[in-house]
């Protein structure tokens, strides 16, 4: 009886220390939102934090394993809580506004989205994005699955081709992007006398992206493909040869089937990387150079990230960069979740 008691106690003070610590983290919390000035917020948070960790961590129930894994997971919920869905909601109620980045004074509704998928320059943007984007994606993935079959080979010096091929990855996008435009307008130049810049060319400024992104990402996505090229048995390559099957053949019925996840997983992340390309885009061309579009000059190599990054900083139009923003995480989202659905649908076939 007196053990029983005694678990009881434990249990009303567990319990108290928990009610305690909730009143303290409100509290704290009460103080900050109301523009308080006390030097007592900081440290009734943390106190409030610690003895509502404290109690559950050592309150006595039936649940407790459940109670300790929440108590695990707080921190990290916490964290993705305040930094991505909060701001994320915040996001969308200022694209309803006329948000100018610090405060908004009246509510639009949807004129901001009107005015985005009116803007010519944004519908141009969305074009050329999802041009560079595909044939972004095609050229990377077709030059690094070439890269690793040379990298799996039997060829002398294999492993210095993985690293060569590896190293333009490990060179910062904003850094790549200047070393290259220094290349496309003296390097070229001289080395063809007479030549113009391919930046200075509409058509050509967006090939000479694709050309860097491409040299950039194609080492990073091959180290993918020779994971998943060595992942396959060696015993049915044997096999395989043994039954008189000649290397075209092998990579067709054997290597391309057994390694359809990995190109699930390096199709994702050229689509996914190439429609957020920003680094190289803004260090390369910034944009330009112009094109005239039905009457009107607009960046002929602006994608979207860039264009979103003009209009909220260049422009201090921070609600409708928020609304473009909020419209391009949408876009991201659908192509990859399609993207991802048929490539496992095409993965259970082969």
């Amino acid at each position: 009886m007196k053990a029983g008691k005694k678990d009881y106690l434990y249990k009303i003070i567990c319990i108290v220390t928990i009610a305690a610590g909730i009143a303290a983290i409100v509290s704290a919390l009460i103080l900050d939102f109301s523009g308080s000035k006390s030097n007592i917020r900081g440290p009734m948070l943390l106190i409030g934090m610690t003895a509502l960790i404290f109690g559950i961590f050592r309150l006595p129930c039936k649940k407790h394993r459940q109670l300790i894994n929440i108590v695990f997971l707080f921190p990290l919920v916490f964290a993705f809580t305040v930094t991505v869905i909060i701001p994320f909601m915040l996001g969308i109620f200022y694209s309803l506004t006329d948000w100018n980045g610090i405060k908004f004074t009246q509510f639009l509704g949807l004129k901001n989205y009107i005015d985005m998928f009116s803007s010519m320059d944004y519908v141009y943007s969305f074009v050329i994005t999802v041009i560079f984007t595909v044939c972004n994606m095609l050229l990377v993935n077709l030059l690094a699955f070439m890269l690793a079959l040379l990298c799996t080979s039997k060829v002398r010096g294999r492993n210095f081709y993985r690293a060569a091929y590896f190293v333009p990855n490990l060179i910062g996008g904003i850094v790549l992007g200047y070393v290259w435009q220094f290349i496309f307008n003296k390097v070229f130049i001289i080395l063809i006398p007479g030549s113009l810049s391919m930046l200075a060319d509409a058509n050509l400024a967006l090939v000479a992206i694709l050309m860097v992104s491409t040299w950039q990402y194609a080492g990073y996505i091959m180290m993918i493909y020779v994971t998943g090229i060595q992942s396959v048995p060696k015993d049915i390559l044997e096999a395989s040869n043994v039954d008189g099957a000649n290397g075209f053949q092998t990579l067709r019925k054997i290597k391309v089937p057994m390694i359809a996840n990995t190109f699930t997983v390096c199709i994702f992340l050229t689509l996914v990387n190439s429609f957020k390309q920003f680094d190289l885009n803004f260090a390369i061309t910034n944009g330009a150079p112009s094109r005239i579009l039905n009457g009107k000059a607009i960046q002929a190599t602006e994608f979207l990230a860039l264009n979103i990054y003009k209009t909220a900083i260049s422009k201090n139009e921070y609600a409708l960069g928020q609304t473009k923003g909020l419209v391009f995480f949408i876009i991201l989202a659908i192509i990859s979740l399609t993207q991802v659905t048929i490539r496992k649908k095409k993965e259970v076939e082969l």
